[in-house]
């Protein structure tokens, strides 16, 4: 490391501003982060870190204020901009072409890609070396795990030079092997020198990785305080504003009777694979069945099919013991089957975007009107409502949904179908990209839906949460069930190993 980079801050905020229209999104934040130091961005919803984070990748520019690189003022006008300055940004959703291996992505856009391939292959493994990354540089994108995936999104602004990484929510999809994994690649970058931003909304994660922990609240920096120094309690009270209980609530429910049994269930995929093989297991009323797995192990499908969205190949759902497939969702309700779908994608199936609250709560309930006249009244005092005990941030009810950030979106989509009052709920992923005081809402919202004898089916990517929520928790890898386990007597490690493809004996299955 030169003398440079030993003494002067990798990068440098001061008085760092940028406003949208009437919203101020920065408010002068003065930040700086070290070579050889790992930084924690920490925030609510709204907070203000996507966008300060989007100046320093060049998709935005900062309104005043300066940003100094290894000691010098630079002006950032575009991603091309910014990795001539050193700085790469790893987004949470791979930006890779699926089609071309791991090489021809990494030097992708590059000049170096007109090289001979041995030439690159022996640049890349010396690059993958050096900071302990694992990779078949001839391997097909579309054969790789997440985990592989995102290690040749780090691998792509390693090779154009950069010393300065972001990672956006980088384990969100992630096992806690694989994120253990991570982290120990992070640790290895932090010795060579790098200085490392982590955005995620895991506090323990936080705590285990990094160094200090930027936190801001509604557009300014509250504090940054060393790692060693804090706490999960500590952490979420700067976030906030406020004290906020951590713990998940987990109420016991006696009398569980099966509401929903699914027997022997196959989807096929788009492609002609099969998406879920042979999956078998029973949702009791008063329940939460957390489903665990990593990205595209089946969750979508197993949503969808129970929901009557898609076609199955074989095998039954049985809703109060009366076979639901073959069904379209309007027939499901109108045998009043009540189930409540919130979708992984929210806006796409789930809400019209250029719709506001009020025609969107109208969706569920349009067809209980008589006559050619609709009454939006009740549709409107519902939107309210929910805008008000959601703390559903909206200028007014009326206001387009795909002007709301989304961690708000999930809360009026989540909203909507709970208010229908549900016999079985199935939500896919419904706290992702929420911050933790909106997670804690989200969690108190499902648990008073056991408590009313609703049977939940919860697709969640955070073990921990899982855990704490679910009262047992069905494991999926590549479209198979590897296992039903009590949360009361496993363990997070279990779980991720089941979730790699383990299967283990013993395990609870569905009598």
């Amino acid at each position: 490391m030169s003398n440079l980079i030993e003494t002067k801050y990798a990068i440098e905020l001061k008085g760092v501003s940028k406003i949208f229209g009437s919203v101020v999104a920065n408010d002068n934040i003065n930040l700086n982060i070290k070579y050889g130091e790992i930084l924690a961005l920490l925030g609510e919803n709204g907070s203000g870190k996507t966008t300060l984070m989007n100046m320093l990748s060049g998709i935005y520019y900062p309104d005043a204020g300066t940003i100094s690189i290894a000691g010098d003022e630079v002006s950032i006008s575009s991603p091309t901009d910014a990795i001539n300055y050193g700085i790469g940004m790893i987004h949470q959703h791979f930006k890779l072409v699926e089609v071309l291996n791991a090489m021809d992505n990494i030097v992708l856009g590059t000049k170096e890609k007109y090289l001979k391939p041995k030439i690159l292959k022996d640049k890349i493994l010396n690059i993958s070396s050096k900071f302990g990354l694992e990779i078949e540089p001839e391997k097909k994108i579309y054969n790789m795990s997440v985990s592989e995936k995102q290690t040749v999104e780090i691998l792509k602004v390693l090779y154009r030079g950069a010393q300065i990484l972001i990672l956006d929510e980088p384990t969100a999809v992630l096992t806690p092997q694989e994120t253990e994994k991570l982290f120990a690649i992070l640790r290895k970058m932090k010795e060579q020198g790098s200085a490392i931003i982590i955005i995620t909304h895991k506090l323990h994660e936080v705590l285990s990785v990094s160094d200090r922990v930027a936190i801001l609240r509604k557009g300014k920096l509250i504090d940054t305080v060393k790692t060693e120094d804090s706490n999960e309690k500590q952490l979420t009270e700067l976030m906030v504003g406020r004290p906020v209980s951590l713990k998940i609530n987990r109420p016991e429910v006696e009398s569980k009777k099966t509401i929903l049994n699914v027997v022997d269930l196959s989807v096929m995929n788009e492609d002609g694979s099969l998406g879920l093989k042979n999956i078998n297991f029973k949702l009791k009323r008063g329940e939460i069945l957390g489903v665990a797995g990593i990205a595209g192990s089946g969750q979508k499908e197993l949503c969808e099919s129970i929901a009557g969205l898609i076609k199955i190949k074989s095998g039954a759902v049985l809703c109060n013991k009366e076979n639901i497939i073959g069904k379209t969702p309007d027939e499901i309700i109108n045998l009043g089957i009540s189930m409540s779908f919130v979708p992984e994608d929210r806006l796409g199936m789930g809400l019209v975007g250029s719709m506001g609250m009020v025609e969107n709560m109208m969706l569920k309930s349009y067809r209980k009107s008589k006559g050619f006249f609709i009454d939006k009244k009740p549709s409107r005092k519902l939107a309210e409502y929910l805008k008000n005990k959601l703390q559903i941030v909206t200028p007014n009810v009326d206001m387009p949904v795909r002007m709301m950030s989304g961690g708000n979106v999930q809360k009026v989509l989540l909203g909507r179908e709970i208010d229908s009052n549900p016999n079985v709920l199935i939500t896919a992923y419904p706290v992702r990209g929420l911050d933790i005081n909106s997670s804690y809402v989200i969690y108190d919202l499902l648990n008073e839906q056991k408590l009313k004898g609703v049977a939940v089916l919860f697709i969640g990517e955070d073990l921990d949460v899982l855990l704490e929520l679910s009262d047992r928790i069905m494991v999926l890898c590549n479209g198979e069930m590897k296992g039903i386990v009590d949360t009361k007597e496993t363990t997070k490690e279990e779980i991720g190993l089941m979730m790699a493809g383990k299967s283990f004996k013993g395990v609870e299955g569905d009598e």
